[in-house]
């Protein structure tokens, strides 16, 4: 099977959204102090990489995505010495941290769009993309991507919010500046950058081309020779565009561009095919089967795969694919946890999951401040669709069901500050805290643990071979891992309901199980959400 080449191939990372994490200054918004001194928490799960979601100067208008100052830390979040302390004592632990970079576009208020709005002639004028005239290209925010300046005659581009131009990656000086930046906190000691809409910076929008441009490969192999060549970093590209075809010449090692992608087919798996993510259709285990599948073996000797169900931008998965009503949310979160942590690639784990943190379903649209959700519900509204049907949309997809502050504990903000929140809680936080979980030694937070530890220690884990099991079974995802000296077998429940799976488990032992009972036969029966790792290995 060979050794471990890169560091990440046995790392589970932790990604937090700071401003939902820890308040450590009582002003109701999460900080950099706050999850320093949680440090020793995140040690205990076991995982070695954190992925901090923006913390530099921003106006926030898209939760930090909208960067001012590529250069400075937002004073909500604390200062640079913050940030320098976090590093240091995260090392100590051994914890590494990696940071988000927005690279497809800034703020309207960094020094480069002011500059560039002054003057045709100005020379960061460049620096981002213009027309004389708008054309029908579509925000991801909802209408137009295009935006007037009056005293220009001219309109920039946005693929997000207006607030959010687009930079130009055609010009050379902009590039510069922007692998200048990068090295600057690669000097600070991170270990690596997740790079926003990676994709996107190649755009020809005049062409009609937003993804996977031309030049697209060529700018990601110049940022690595002018700043992650010989540094073993981490690089993890978001890339929405991303197919099974394309994916290996971002994460190929031999291509000299990325770690790996995120890529988002499964993702978009509940919602109606051409339609938007709030046209919600039934999730079928088949296409999660086949699309997991497809993305093992087709990155298997061709590049690295993420692994996730969470992120600051998607719902809680054990109320999206599980089921988050009592007895059964422990159940299949981890059996969610189990299923996508016996894969080959690094996990992902977002803030919360570790302990089944759910959907808040808040019971009005007007609890939902985002602003894609804010545009999404006032264009469905303008179309005439029906509210009740649309809070349920927004209920299940919308990205601040992800961004509710951390439940820490039972108390009045759910330990997460001594004031009121920058956004409301989620209803159940004082019955699903870490707290409870550390001292249930049956909760979800010991199934993380257990993977997390499963993946340093297990080679099989890490790097064996992948063989999807009874693709037509209605209701199991079970899958075979295979290395020179082992085989594991991962079999998933995914539903709430009572089936069979047969397999020949005579010279196999449990390895692990979310329910404590187990009874080996050639027909395993599997109760409601029961999930169950196996091996052959003898000691």
């Amino acid at each position: 099977m060979g050794d471990i080449q890169k560091w990440w191939h046995s790392s589970v990372v932790y990604q937090i959204y700071p401003k939902s994490f820890n308040d450590s200054n009582s002003d109701g918004i999460g900080d950099i102090q706050g999850i320093i001194s949680k440090l020793p928490y995140l040690k205990y799960l076991g995982i070695d990489v954190i992925w901090l979601t923006p913390i530099y100067q921003s106006p926030e208008i898209d939760g930090g995505y909208d960067i001012s100052d590529y250069y400075s830390i937002n004073p909500k979040y604390g200062t640079m010495t913050d940030f320098e302390e976090l590093i240091q004592k995260s090392s100590e632990l051994g914890i590494k941290i990696i940071m988000d970079l927005v690279l497809n576009h800034t703020s309207d208020l960094h020094r480069w769009f002011q500059e560039a709005s002054k003057s045709r002639d100005n020379p960061y004028h460049d620096y981002y993309i213009w027309s004389d005239e708008s054309t029908n290209l579509q925000s991801n925010f909802t209408g137009s991507a295009w935006e007037y300046v009056p005293h220009l005659e001219q309109f920039y581009l946005h693929f997000y919010s207006k607030e959010q131009p687009d930079l130009n990656w055609e010009n050379p000086n902009l590039r510069n500046e922007i692998y200048k930046m990068i090295n600057f906190w690669i000097s600070k000691g991170v270990a690596g950058f997740r790079l926003d809409v990676i994709d996107l910076i190649g755009k020809k929008p005049f062409e009609g081309i937003k993804e996977n441009g031309p030049q697209l490969h060529n700018y990601l192999q110049e940022m690595y020779t002018h700043c992650f060549k010989g540094k073993n970093l981490m690089t993890v590209g978001e890339t929405w565009g991303a197919t099974i075809e394309n994916a290996p010449l971002y994460s190929r090692p031999d291509r000299n561009e990325l770690s790996m992608i995120f890529q988002f087919e499964q993702i978009n798996l509940d919602k109606i095919p051409g339609g938007q993510r709030w046209d919600l259709k039934e999730l079928d285990l088949q296409d999660l089967k086949q699309v997991f599948s497809k993305w093992q073996l087709g990155l298997e000797n061709n590049g690295w795969n993420s692994l996730f169900w969470n992120n600051h931008d998607l719902p809680r998965i054990v109320s999206r694919w599980g089921n988050d009503n009592g007895y059964y949310r422990t159940l299949s979160a981890k059996m969610l946890a189990i299923l996508l942590h016996g894969m080959k690639g690094t996990p992902y784990i977002y803030q919360g999951e570790e302990i089944g943190m759910t959907n808040p379903n808040f019971p009005s649209l007007e609890y939902y401040s985002d602003i894609e959700t804010k545009n999404i519900i006032e264009e469905r509204l303008a179309k005439g669709d029906d509210p009740k049907k649309l809070l349920r949309a927004i209920q299940l997809k919308a990205r601040d069901s992800g961004r509710t502050p951390m439940q820490w504990d039972d108390t009045k903000f759910a330990g997460f500050s001594d004031t009121e929140p920058w956004t409301q809680l989620s209803p159940n936080f004082e019955s699903i805290t870490v707290k409870q979980a550390l001292k249930d030694n049956d909760s979800i937070f010991y199934t993380y643990q257990f993977l997390v530890n499963l993946r340093k220690t297990n080679g099989t884990l890490r790097l064996g071979k992948f063989e999807l099991l009874e693709f037509d079974h209605p209701h199991v995802f079970a899958y075979r891992r295979t290395s020179h000296n082992e085989t594991l077998y991962i079999i998933c429940n995914f539903h709430q309901v009572e089936t069979d799976f047969s397999l020949d488990t005579s010279n196999l032992k449990v390895l692990y199980s979310n329910y404590q009972d187990i009874q080996l036969s050639n027909k395993i029966g599997l109760r409601p959400y029961e999930a169950i790792i196996l091996t052959d290995k003898k000691e």
